[in-house]
């Protein structure tokens, strides 16, 4: 049994409220703690109500409440104070399973944040690569990252676009279909880094500026900075209208 079943098995709220010295009526009523009573308002029993705040709960809330501490140190301080035992073990395991346990709301958040980080670091990639391995000369052979870059940098800046400005159907969409791809780009973006030679990868931006390198700068907020991005083109293209 663990600490919460123990202490709620055991000790009512009348019980507790006068061992922390509250006077209870004659009608089981006590002066209430949680707003300024000057005629006892609030009900004792099992549990709690006061009718003139409107606070309520179990012996537990009335502690955590009372001493403005958790529910699980409210919890431990009644078996403390009550000598009651309890089995610790079960309420680790307890919190262990509700802290593991993510909600859907939770884990599409995460895979939308991937989602967007991991195509973000590839389209400052591409920016890279678009300046880094342009040809110097007409006839010369493109290098294949500068192909990529051309290929596919549009297609990238269109998706990054969706998932900031897009509605929520429309970034779910995006998130179910490049699930795999951005794995894949993940992988290889990491790998790109490790076996990049002569400088790091956050060193290495040259002309496309090192404030664009996808994980160089860390970006705190990086779909503000991407917002940020699309109000400045608009301003440019009515100046330059």
């Amino acid at each position: 049994m663990n600490v919460f079943e123990a202490v709620k098995q055991s000790i009512t709220t009348r019980q507790a409220a006068e061992f922390y010295g509250f006077r209870v009526n004659r009608t089981g009523k006590i002066i209430c703690p949680f707003h300024s009573d000057k005629n006892p308002s609030m009900k004792v029993d099992n549990r709690f109500h006061c009718f003139g705040c409107g606070a309520d709960g179990d012996v537990i809330d009335f502690v955590s409440k009372l001493y403005g501490i958790s529910s699980l140190e409210g919890a431990k301080k009644l078996a403390l104070d009550f000598g009651i035992s309890y089995d610790s073990k079960s309420v680790i395991r307890k919190l262990k399973v509700i802290k593991q346990q993510k909600s859907d709301a939770q884990k599409y958040a995460e895979a939308e944040n991937r989602v967007f980080r991991v195509l973000s670091d590839y389209y400052y990639l591409l920016k890279r690569w678009k300046v880094q391995y342009a040809p110097c000369i007409e006839d010369e052979n493109w290098h294949p990252r500068f192909t990529e870059a051309l290929h596919r940098i549009s297609h990238i800046e269109y998706l990054l676009d969706i998932l900031v400005f897009g509605s929520a159907e429309e970034k779910a969409l995006i998130v179910m279909e490049y699930g795999k791809e951005v794995a894949v780009l993940e992988q290889r973006i990491s790998e790109f880094i490790i076996s990049d030679t002569g400088s790091s990868y956050a060193d290495s931006c040259g002309d496309a500026g090192v404030q664009e390198c996808g994980r160089s700068q860390g970006k705190p907020d990086i779909k503000r900075e991407w917002q940020r991005k699309e109000h400045d083109q608009e301003l440019f293209d009515r100046i330059a209208i």
